[in-house]
């Protein structure tokens, strides 16, 4: 409890870098959960707006290394303002476009703005915690899952309000903008540390050994994280077939539990270990996913997507702190890395979710998710994390 009370919400850096990991649930979690009003109103099929998500991973794979330049460049503190800024701006264009084309345009630069936004402010929260001499890496990542729940719990709300999604998302961009501004004097007080020569000079690498089962490991993960994201609120409506002001209920259930589960996750952690959350999780997660196959109503949907959220709360955490130990290769290059592929899982697995939902159904598809949730866990015994 001391790291979310000392550590965390009294600690002003905390706050302040926490605030832009909310950020980003809080766009993405509105974003989702006006899916299927994007799906509607286009008259998309599963695989077409599979085709259609397929940009905003596009945007954070091909703006990944653009990320760690910038961050090597201009610093940690300019690239996280100006990435939550640009982030939010990106975010207004999806739901306001009139034309089809446009769509793939506005969700290529949120994924741009997410994957820059993210990569800085990684390496905002690991050099608190070296200056510091504190962990709360678990609890930034938990104001990450609180932003996605409540942004997910206002837009279903709205939703079943009637609300035009283009103007509310264009309200929830200026409440970015503004929380932006008022962290910046906050942020720019950050100890940026100043890593050696040779370090600095690593360039992006293909991960191998341990390195590269962490990265699997994430990808699994992340394409759990990404399916609940990107296509619960479907799940919700379409095989569920709840109410419209319950079908981001199952995303805001998923979202409640995974940021408990982070916001306790720095004292969790080192006391059960870092492999054995990582085990539990996974297990967890096909779990929560079985349950929600299996019984596929609203109650049960809801139960089981929250269980999800528990497992996949602490492996981001564990896995991007680990990330920026790996030796011989500087913390910037590690997260970079680890990013990449990562947020490739996060915002990539979805797309294949459709093309597979399509050609079976999304009961399949999500079984297919729960087989990762698995495998995941199995790779977590094996893993050495540094």
């Amino acid at each position: 409890m001391k790291h979310l009370t000392q550590d965390f919400l009294g600690n002003r850096q905390s706050r302040a870098i926490g605030s832009a990991f909310f950020s980003i649930g809080f766009l993405f979690g509105s974003w989702a959960t006006f899916i299927p009003f994007v799906k509607e109103r286009f008259g998309f099929n599963d695989a077409d707006l599979g085709l259609i998500l397929l940009a905003m991973p596009i945007g954070s794979v091909t703006m990944n290394l653009v990320g760690a330049w910038l961050v090597s460049r201009i610093g940690m503190k300019t690239t996280a303002i100006a990435g939550m800024i640009g982030m939010a701006l990106a975010f207004t264009i999806p739901l306001n476009s009139s034309v089809v084309y446009l769509l793939p345009v506005g969700l290529y630069f949120c994924g741009a703005g997410i994957s820059i936004t993210n990569i800085a402010i990684n390496m905002g929260v690991t050099n608190i915690e070296a200056d510091q001499k504190i962990n709360i890496m678990s609890t930034c990542h938990g104001m990450f899952s609180v932003g996605l729940m409540i942004g997910s719990l206002l837009a279903s709300v709205g939703r079943g309000m009637g609300v035009i999604p283009g103007y509310y998302i264009a309200g929830i961009a200026i409440i970015v903008i503004l929380l932006a501004l008022s962290v910046k004097p906050t942020i720019f007080k950050i100890v940026e540390e100043v890593e050696t020569h040779a370090a600095s000079a690593s360039k992006f690498i293909l991960p191998t050994g341990a390195f590269l089962l962490m990265v699997l490991i994430g990808v699994f993960g992340n394409i759990a994280e990404g399916t609940m994201a990107d296509w619960s609120s479907v799940y919700m409506r379409d095989v569920v077939k709840t109410s419209p002001y319950f079908v981001g209920w199952g995303l805001s259930g998923y979202s409640l539990f995974m940021a408990l589960g982070r916001l306790y996750g720095d004292s969790l952690i080192p006391k059960i270990g870092a492999n054995k959350v990582l085990i539990y999780g996974g297990l967890l997660s096909a779990f929560g996913i079985g349950m929600a196959l299996i019984y596929p109503a609203t109650v049960t949907a809801i139960i089981g997507f929250a269980i999800v959220g528990a497992g996949v709360s602490c492996a981001a955490p564990i896995l991007y702190a680990s990330s920026a130990r790996v030796p011989g290769v500087s913390k910037g290059t590690g997260l970079a890395v680890l990013n990449t592929f990562a947020m490739g899982g996060f915002m990539a697995g979805p797309v294949l979710i459709g093309f597979v939902s399509e050609a079976t159904s999304l009961s399949f598809a999500f079984g297919i998710v729960m087989l990762l949730a698995l495998a995941w866990a199995y790779l977590s015994s094996k893993v050495k994390l540094f």
